[in-house]
């Protein structure tokens, strides 16, 4: 079986990687929060561009769903965290190589980078030979490991390194130093007094003495005296320093393309477990989504806004999970209801979810059955610009007039609280016209919108409506319940804040 890469089955895939940019939608459904605090710490793997590339096809999908619950089980999630950190010290020890200044000092720490490599390849072959994966990708990318293992040029490589390193080992030398002569020799057998002298002068120790120690600096930088001293020794055993020079030259790319593509791939993946099983550790749930790419009867059962969540977990604070579905010609979800009752929050957890599912990962939730999408486009409310000269309305006719110009039948739409500058009736209007341009599209849509009267316009659409608690303040619930948009369960709350129901009035009068 071949292998290219443990996050594409079309290894061409690839070659778009790095070209990637952050796609438009990151900012309005929050996904750029999400991907900060997925990569924090990892920064080394510029593992940005892979989440700006969703999938087009469900077994691609499904291809990285088996890998994750492969890096789910501990034996194989610890081999693969084991085989990260022996990379990144060896990236450590290669990158020092490229800084340092003396020539010998730069060798070993090459030498050392070799070693931590090979002990890298033997030790994942082996652990995970052993913790015995399942999915198509780790099991391709096995057969690959151990091929190349047992494959000549690494074990050429491997064998060479361990010969110089115990040649280097056995080096011994002298140093005479007279006055500001210093001589370096071959040692010639000569006696080490130190551990005698330190005998001798321990019966005159009396007590705890200050001590005359000093640190030794941190920096791996050698000063010219030792550089010159190791220059020395170099010229006194050729036949060891020789190979070393060799060595480096001959294995400067010493590292297999495909295994540091995996390594660098394979934090997709352990970001991502790692990331959520904080949330999990607080009660909410994930799971792997059903994807589909022909029907539109979409589900998702205690989702929520994944940004949210972590901000919330960091309060020590639980966020409210809201459910969605829709059935047969149902298209458009129409969100109603006050200010501050979780309107935009529900409209960006639905554009997360189906972004999440997308990329592969397991979304927020206790069931979801989501569509796979061509494009996501967003229209959320933004601040006048008045760079590009264009009113309130005008700007978002344009950007709307963009949106459906792009968007086809596979395309998801977020629209909240446009037309918010104008006056009702022409509200009412604009939105009835982009409603009908998405309901000839047949594309999934949420409309967060002021105006009720848009949650019953046709068959292909539902309402659904931020709940408020019948209390004195109204307090919010953050519940979007599906259910007819009335306006009057807002009304009688507010109502009864100001003391303004028939009965608390009828009270008052009668008083």
């Amino acid at each position: 079986m071949t292998f290219d890469s443990i996050l594409f089955r079309d290894p061409r895939a690839t070659d778009v990687i790095d070209s990637a940019s952050e796609p438009e939608i990151f900012g309005d459904l929050n996904l750029d929060q999400i991907i900060d605090s997925i990569t924090r710490g990892r920064d080394d793997y510029n593992l940005k561009p892979f989440f700006y590339v969703p999938l087009t096809d469900v077994d691609s999908v499904s291809y990285r769903h088996e890998i994750l619950h492969d890096l789910e089980r501990d034996e194989v999630v610890t081999c693969i965290n084991a085989f990260a950190a022996q990379m990144r010290a060896m990236r450590v020890q290669l990158a020092a190589a490229t800084k340092l200044y003396f020539r010998w000092q730069k060798r070993r720490y090459f030498l050392d980078g070799a070693q931590i490599y090979c002990a890298a390849i033997d030790a994942l072959a082996r652990d995970l030979e052993a913790a015995v994966p399942h999915s198509s990708g780790l099991v391709a990318f096995l057969d690959y490991l151990k091929a190349y293992a047992n494959g000549h040029e690494f074990q050429v490589t491997k064998q060479e390194e361990a010969r110089i390193r115990d040649a280097l080992a056995q080096v011994r030398y002298s140093i005479l130093i007279k006055g500001n002569a210093v001589t370096v020799r071959k040692y010639a057998g000569e006696i080490d007094y130190s551990e005698d002298v330190q005998k001798t002068f321990e019966k005159f120790k009396q007590g705890k003495v200050k001590s005359h120690s000093t640190d030794m600096r941190d920096s791996p930088d050698m000063d010219h005296v030792e550089a010159n001293v190791l220059d020395f020794v170099a010229r006194l055993h050729p036949e060891v320093f020789g190979p070393l020079e060799d060595f480096c030259s001959a294995h400067a790319s010493f590292l297999d393309p495909v295994i540091e593509r995996f390594d660098r791939e394979v934090q997709f993946y352990v970001a991502y477990l790692e990331h959520i099983a904080r949330l999990k550790g607080t009660g909410l749930s994930f799971c792997y989504p059903q994807m589909l790419d022909t029907s539109k009867e979409i589900r998702s059962i205690e989702g929520f806004d994944l940004a949210l969540a972590e901000k919330l977990r960091r309060e020590e604070a639980r966020i409210v999970c809201n459910d969605f579905y829709l059935e047969g010609r149902e298209r458009i979800i129409v969100v109603t209801g006050p200010n501050q009752g979780g309107k935009t929050t529900f409209s960006r957890t639905f554009g997360q979810l189906h972004y999440l599912a997308a990329i592969g990962w397991p979304v927020p939730g206790r069931e979801a059955r989501l569509f796979l999408f061509d494009q996501i486009f967003t229209h959320f409310e933004r601040q006048e610009d008045m760079k590009n000269l264009r009113g309130k309305l005008h700007d978002d006719l344009y950007r709307i007039h963009r949106i459906l110009g792009r968007a086809t039948t596979r395309s998801i739409i977020i629209m909240n609280e446009i037309f918010s500058s104008t006056s009702l009736k022409d509200a009412l209007y604009l939105s009835e016209k982009v409603m009908g341009r998405i309901m000839n599209l047949d594309a999934l849509c949420v409309y967060v919108t002021f105006i009720e009267e848009l949650s019953s316009l046709s068959v292909q659409t539902v309402s659904m409506l931020s709940e408020v608690q019948h209390d004195a303040i109204a307090s919010r619930t953050f519940k979007v319940l599906r259910r007819p948009a009335d306006g009057r369960s807002y009304a009688l709350s507010l109502a009864r804040q100001y003391q303004l129901t028939y009965d608390q009035l009828t009270e008052r009068i009668g008083s």
